[in-house]
């Protein structure tokens, strides 16, 4: 059974400091990605170490998707989209320690 795919609303401002280019990369990878089997580890998508932000991260070049999962319901809730610049993290514009 495919999961649901929830956005929180932050999402929508972290969006505005992506390309247009770049926004649609991340909305066709976590289609792709995240619909079956979200707690699968791949090279692209692990497990985070505990942190205030998410439990899994969605690697796709320099952007980041962090995102929770339910069970029941079975859904993903994505909480941010980000960009990785060297070993800085930027949410929103503002760079964040995660």
């Amino acid at each position: 059974m495919p999961y649901h795919i929830i956005w929180y609303p932050d999402t929508r401002e972290h969006f505005r400091h992506l390309t247009a280019r770049q926004r649609s990369i991340v909305f066709d990878s976590v289609e792709e990605q995240l619909v079956n089997e979200p707690t699968a580890e791949t090279r692209s998508r692990k497990e985070m170490r505990p942190n205030s932000l998410a439990s899994w991260e969605l690697r796709i070049g320099d952007l980041r998707v962090y995102y929770d999962i339910t069970e029941e319901p079975q859904t993903v809730i994505v909480v941010a989209v980000g960009i990785k610049r060297g070993s800085r993290i930027f949410i929103g514009g503002e760079e964040r320690q995660l």
